[in-house]
């Protein structure tokens, strides 16, 4: 079974910077589409970050702060500038044949990891 494992959260204060990673069991370019989702308590789970082969695309909230890269077998998160909003849970997706910023359209998830950011 494919399996990805996040590592890398923590907490910062606001202004602060973390790297998460994302663990994979099988080389990150059998899959089509990868990226991170986040949910904080008592709010919807949303998208943060996803990278096509070819593109990546970032919710407007992060961008220009947040990027997301690829190696063979991890997938990263480098996060610059974190504010309270940020605070949540992150969740590493992988798929290998489908791309959209949308949870449903990811087979693979980890079970996440908690960044808390405190102002």
């Amino acid at each position: 079974a494919v399996e990805v494992v996040e590592s890398g959260g923590g907490s910062v204060n606001s202004g602060g910077s973390l790297k998460l990673s994302c663990a994979t069991s099988i080389p990150t370019d059998n899959f089509f589409c990868m990226g991170w989702f986040r949910q904080a308590p008592g709010k919807q789970r949303e998208p943060v970050a996803v990278s096509r082969i070819d593109h990546q695309t970032y919710a407007d909230s992060v961008q220009g702060r947040f990027t997301i890269f690829r190696e063979p077998n991890t997938l990263y998160l480098q996060m610059r500038d974190l504010k309270p909003e940020d605070s949540a849970m992150y969740y590493c997706v992988a798929d290998s044949r489908r791309c959209a910023f949308l949870p449903g359209a990811f087979e693979h998830w980890g079970q996440g990891t908690q960044v808390t950011v405190s102002s």
